[in-house]
Formats: structure tokens, sequence, C-alpha cells
């Protein structure tokens, strides 16, 4: 396991283009039940573990890191667990704000906020507002977010925008700034826990051109030697774009 201040390969340094990892953190539940808890228990632990992977990016000089927190299709879960979800970002940033700010990491997030319980939206503002002039990793929660829906809400704006006169034409670049990432760099690295081989709706757009990897390894048990090997595994592939 290579440890903080080492490089990941011997005679090299940490490669800087690997500047966004994205991570939909699956399979809380399917570990807590081996662990003989509730479901409930299992996304604690998940959310515990968001603190040590930021902390652990943070310090390997990745730019975004953006977690599958809630997508639009979780609420089809039970309403219990529904509930128990929209508390979980109280009880993080109550635990961890402080650490984050000693950190410099900056807090932001994509998706729908205005369908969550009232005091889970101030929690979240909250906190991105505290952490606005942070200039270390960005931890972005990707909260009641949909690749599809995201790319329909902008296509909505497009419209309106065509039909005012403020845009001329559409092109790749420009319907990028209409994206809930727009002011974020492109995804690099997309990683999913807990051996599923699926993107479920998560940046649909914005993996386009991202490596993918996939572990069996459930979030709540993903450590900071996992984080390295998927960006090893990454630095490894020949992203050629359509090239040669």
């Amino acid at each position: 396991m290579a440890h903080f201040g080492e490089p990941l390969f011997e005679g090299t340094i940490m490669e800087t283009t690997c500047r966004h990892v994205a991570i939909i953190m699956d399979g809380n539940g399917r570990w807590a039940k081996k662990q003989n808890q509730l479901r409930t228990f299992g996304h604690l632990s998940g959310s515990e573990n968001v603190r040590n992977i930021a902390l652990a990016a943070n310090k390997l000089n990745i730019k975004v890191l953006t977690l599958y927190a809630f997508s639009t299709e979780n609420w089809k879960r039970p309403m219990e667990e529904v509930e128990y979800l929209m508390k979980l970002p109280e009880v993080f940033f109550n635990r961890f704000i402080d650490e984050l700010m000693r950190e410099g990491i900056k807090i932001m997030a994509i998706g729908d906020l205005s369908r969550f319980p009232s005091n889970t939206q101030r929690v979240l503002l909250n906190a991105i507002e505290k952490t606005k002039n942070n200039k270390g990793l960005i931890l972005n929660f990707a909260m009641n977010y949909g690749g599809r829906d995201e790319i329909v809400k902008a296509v909505i704006r497009i419209k309106e925008d065509l039909d005012s006169g403020k845009l001329i034409e559409i092109n790749e670049q420009n319907f990028e700034n209409y994206l809930m990432t727009a002011e974020l760099p492109p995804v690099d690295l997309m990683i999913r826990t807990s051996g599923e081989h699926r993107i479920s709706n998560f940046l649909l757009w914005q993996l386009a051109y991202a490596e993918l990897v996939f572990t069996d390894v459930s979030w709540p048990d993903f450590s900071e030697a996992d984080l390295i090997e998927a960006i090893r595994t990454y630095q490894h592939r020949n992203r050629r774009f359509g090239g040669l």
C-alpha cells in the first residue's frame, strides 16, 4: 500500500491528469446485512466513509470528488429508509464540517434539492456557504440527481435561451455550459463499489470518455488503498479519446 507523500509508482509522482473522480457509493445495505445489522447502519457507516475518502482524495491532490449520494430513483425505497437518508447530511456535517474546513475542502451539490425536507436543504446550503472560499478538494454531492433529468433540464434552459435570442446555436461546448457540472473539469475516473457493473443514470454526459473501474468492495469498506489502486488502474490505461 502506498502512503501519502510516497509516489504511486516508483520513480514517479502523482499525476495531475486524474483531476475529477466520481464514485457510485454502492453496497451499504448489503454490507450491513452481512454484519447482521439494519440497512440504516450501513448507510451511517457509508456516510462516515465519505469523510475518509474525501480526506484521502484531498491529500492525493484530486481536484473534484463527485459522490452519488441520492439518486432521483432512490425515492422508490421504503419511506423509513428515505427518511433516515434525509437525516444523514445533518449527522455528517455536524461531525465533520470543522475538519473539512481545516483541510480546505469545498462542498458543492448537484441535483434538485427542492424536494428535500427544509432542514436537509438548510444543512447542505449552510455547508456550501461555509466552505465556499476553500481552495482544496471540491467535495461534490449528487443529491436527488439523475443524469437523464439533468439533460432534460439543460434542454429546457437551452430552448428558453434560443427563443430569447441569448443563444444562437447549439454545440457540444455550449451544451456543457447548461449542465450542473458546468464549472467542474471533465470526469476522468468513475468508480463503482460493491460489484455492480452499470452507471445507473449517473453523469451520463460527463462519463462519455471517463475510465470506469468496478470493485467488489462495498462502500463502507472502500479504503484509501482501494482509491489508490483505482487510480493506479486509471494511470495504466491509454486514453485515446477516439484517436489512435
